[in-house]
């Protein structure tokens, strides 16, 4: 959802994140769990906070 709001493909994250599109498709899709490190690579390329990208509520 909040690549959606970006506007940006699978493969601009991976390219703000330094990933490749394919660990960001998993990611997406639940098939492997981030560490906590990677949840914050994508926190701060999507310029949220680390409770806003997990939805913490």
């Amino acid at each position: 959802m909040l690549r959606g709001k970006k506007g940006w493909s699978q493969s601009d994250l991976a390219r703000a994140c330094n990933k490749d599109r394919q660990a960001i498709e998993k990611l997406e899709n639940g098939k492997v769990n981030p560490t906590l490190y990677t949840l914050l690579e994508l926190a701060n390329a999507l310029e949220v906070s680390l409770p806003e990208l997990v939805d913490l509520r």
